[in-house]
């Protein structure tokens, strides 16, 4: 069995969007979905791999992440139980 970064596809509501992809990126898509599917014992369409994709690069991105966390603490409240802001 490979060690490929994508693991079980997992099936979640999703949001429809609509990309074009180089050709290039396409067959590449399709190969990887071939060699995932195998190792399963199943058939994969290409366009299910692309969210779990985007998914993995963003997690593994330590700048997105590190850039993520200081958004997330720039747009809490500062306000603190007890005191009065009015």
């Amino acid at each position: 069995m490979s060690k490929l970064k994508l693991g079980d596809i997992r099936d979640d509501k999703p949001v429809k969007l609509t990309v074009e992809l180089p050709a290039q990126v396409h067959r590449d898509l399709t190969v990887y979905a071939e060699i995932l599917g195998a190792e399963s014992g199943s058939k994969l369409e290409p366009v299910k791999l692309i969210a779990p994709m985007l998914e993995r690069f963003m997690k593994t991105d330590r700048e997105f992440v590190k850039a993520r966390r200081i958004r997330q603490q720039l747009r809490k409240p500062t306000s603190q139980p007890g005191s009065d802001t009015t």
